[in-house]
């Protein structure tokens, strides 16, 4: 691969970005805290009494915002080049409503409990599922990402109703756990909650940038890549399963943070304009998105916090729509 210096300075201007957010992040608390403190903080010295509240109670958040938003927006730009439409984002095709579905079912029924299985492990299971559901129905001597799209959209609305039916027939206190899951939230998490997702993101993002040639293949369409010695079928399934890891994983770590898969991948075109798909750009640009829709939503209101997830559906609801005019034009 070759790197564009437009590409490297955007990526470079991304990550101190990133940086920066991630020590804004940090200094929100009741114990007041400084950038240039947390920035210290974040390399071992300082104060004993800054490095604990740094360590060991705000930085595993700040971290998991940062790990989810790389998760969503490489997972969002594998489906959407998969499927070659802006649309076939992970929100829209059903992953995160599975992941959705399984989770709730465990926090409202205890689903899994009794093979000691948590709830982030069956909202990984639940991505899971309905991937293999989706490339199922769709297959038919392979798969298109048109099918994919299609019968995504059909099982997001599946498992979406089954969703509201378990919110419906659960209790007050319930309902209120299951809902603040739905909407995607950053709060309280410690670390472990990022040491699964790490993994993930450290064994998965290199393994998208090595199916990369398959994937700026199958942007050329199916007669050309297979033209250029790209196993059309196997490589679409190498990069489903990939990007369904990705999603599924910071899923179960935050919720579903609703439209950084969408957004993302469409904020880093439009910043690179590549000829193929900008990975670790998307990847950067989900990081930032995260990490500044926790800050706004840790300080727009003075008598709390709203959850992440509100803030980035705020943001991303515009955008769909205008990414379906589009499309209709």
């Amino acid at each position: 691969m070759r790197a564009r210096p437009r590409t490297v300075l955007v990526c470079a201007l991304l990550a101190v970005a990133a940086f920066l957010l991630l020590c804004l992040e940090i200094t929100i608390g009741d114990f007041p805290l400084t950038v240039p403190e947390v920035a210290a903080g974040l390399f071992g010295s300082g104060d004993p009494a800054a490095l604990l509240v740094i360590n060991e109670i705000r930085l595993p958040r700040a971290l998991i915002g940062v790990l989810v938003g790389l998760a969503f927006g490489v997972g969002g730009l594998l489906f959407q080049a998969l499927a070659r439409n802006p649309l076939a984002s992970p929100d829209v095709i059903g992953v995160t409503d599975g992941a959705n579905t399984f989770a709730v079912a465990t926090l409202l029924t205890g689903a899994g409990a009794g093979l000691g299985l948590g709830v982030s492990t069956m909202a990984v299971l639940g991505g899971v599922v309905v991937s293999a559901i989706v490339v199922a129905l769709s297959w038919k001597r392979g798969t298109t990402g048109l099918r994919i799209v299609l019968v995504g959209i059909g099982m997001a609305a599946l498992c979406g109703s089954i969703t509201d039916y378990l919110l419906l027939e659960s209790g007050a206190f319930q309902a209120q756990q299951a809902v603040v899951w739905l909407v995607g939230s950053l709060s309280g998490r410690t670390w472990g909650s990022v040491h699964p997702l790490a993994i993930a993101v450290v064994v998965l993002v290199p393994l998208a940038l090595l199916l990369w040639k398959w994937l700026a293949g199958l942007e050329l369409g199916e007669d050309s890549a297979t033209g250029l010695g790209v196993p059309v079928q196997t490589a679409r399934l190498a990069i489903m399963t990939v990007g369904v890891g990705l999603v599924s994983f910071a899923t179960a770590a935050a919720g579903p943070v609703a439209f950084v898969a969408l957004l993302a991948p469409q904020i880093a075109l439009r910043l690179v304009r590549p000829s193929v798909p900008p990975m670790v750009t998307s990847g950067l640009v989900g990081a930032v998105v995260v990490l500044a829709a926790d800050l706004i939503a840790r300080t727009l209101l003075s008598s709390g916090e709203l959850p992440v997830g509100v803030v980035t559906g705020v943001v991303g609801a515009p955008v769909l729509l205008w990414l379906l005019a589009r499309s209709f034009r």
